[in-house]
């Protein structure tokens, strides 16, 4: 099997750290880049915590590169109070030994993807949608010349960051409405789904079980996580959200949606950053718009935990 080609853009974050992990240990992704962006914490974090990861991976091969610091508009927010004040509290990871590519992450974006056959590059977006804007701005052709997105964002329910609004719209809900309007095949995987994807004590365990580096270090990050949501929602663990992401690019079968449309709220003084998604089948359809989004609702969340667990073994 031919690897797909990738750019996973990311803030992070713990959970963004896992993604990377099980992109980087899966042999069907080919790992283009990892782009960074301001979001769980600033960019200078980020990107830093990128390195780590893939430092911590052994594929230092695989190019980071820092993007934008902000959003399209406003200021910034962030998200210590969950991911701690590095981002990646719960394991102490060494300094990363090679630096920084220094070519812009928009810019990468838009070499990568306009270099290769139209439809070859998956672009995979687990963070606020910033970079992603920023390059359909910068090379307008973009969107049509994608493979597809698969970004972790939104919600067809409830947010997290207010009760309107999940944290990756929520920090740039501008760039969020571009790219959904954009054109590009676009996958959303928000919390509906994510909250069903808990790490719950037995599935840390099964992870630290693998008595590797990455184990332990994804355990340990996981029982730091998890400590807030479990609190939040009353579960028994947090939802790991960015991983499942990546894991709708290996393992479609675990999922299931529905095509429907989705527009962004940029103006609303309540639910500035919501997802309005339109969920009823065409004939039926409220806001007369035609899908412009696969948005994910359901996952077999103990195969994807075994399945991820597998796969932070190869590393």
């Amino acid at each position: 099997m031919t690897p797909r080609p990738i750019i996973l853009d990311c803030d992070p974050g713990q959970d963004d750290a896992v993604a990377i992990l099980l992109a980087l240990a899966s042999p069907e992704l080919e790992v283009l880049g990892i782009t960074t962006v301001a979001g769980n914490v600033p960019l200078r974090l980020t990107s830093l915590n990128a390195r780590k990861v893939r430092e911590l991976a052994r594929r230092n091969a695989v190019p980071v590169l820092a993007g934008c610091d902000r959003p399209l508009h406003g200021t910034l927010v962030t998200a210590e109070e969950v991911h701690g004040p590095s981002g990646l509290d719960g394991a102490v990871l060494p300094d990363p030994a090679e630096p920084l590519d220094p070519r812009h992450a928009v810019d990468f974006i838009v070499e990568q993807v306009m270099a290769r056959p139209k439809g070859a590059v998956t672009l995979v977006p687990v963070g606020p949608l910033t970079n992603i804007a920023a390059a359909m701005q910068k090379e307008p052709r973009l969107a049509q010349h994608l493979g597809a997105i698969v970004l972790m964002g939104g919600a067809i329910a409830l947010g997290n960051s207010t009760p309107a609004a999940e944290f990756n719209i929520y920090v740039d809900p501008e760039a969020a409405e571009i790219v959904f309007a954009a054109g590009a095949p676009l996958t959303m995987l928000g919390l509906d789904v994510t909250h069903q994807a808990i790490s719950a004590p037995p599935r840390v365990a099964a992870i630290r079980a693998l008595g590797t580096p990455v184990g332990r270090t994804v355990a340990d990050w996981l029982d730091f996580y998890d400590r807030h949501d479990a609190l939040r929602y009353g579960t028994e663990g947090g939802p790991l959200h960015d991983p499942c992401a990546v894991a709708y690019l290996l393992w479609p079968e675990l999922f299931a949606g529905r095509f429907c449309h989705v527009a962004i709220e940029t103006q609303g003084r309540l639910t500035r950053g919501r997802t309005v998604v339109d969920w009823w089948p065409n004939k039926a359809k409220p806001s007369g718009r035609a899908p412009n989004a696969t948005v994910i609702d359901r996952i077999d969340a103990e195969q994807f935990y075994h399945r991820l667990t597998e796969r932070l073994g190869r590393l």
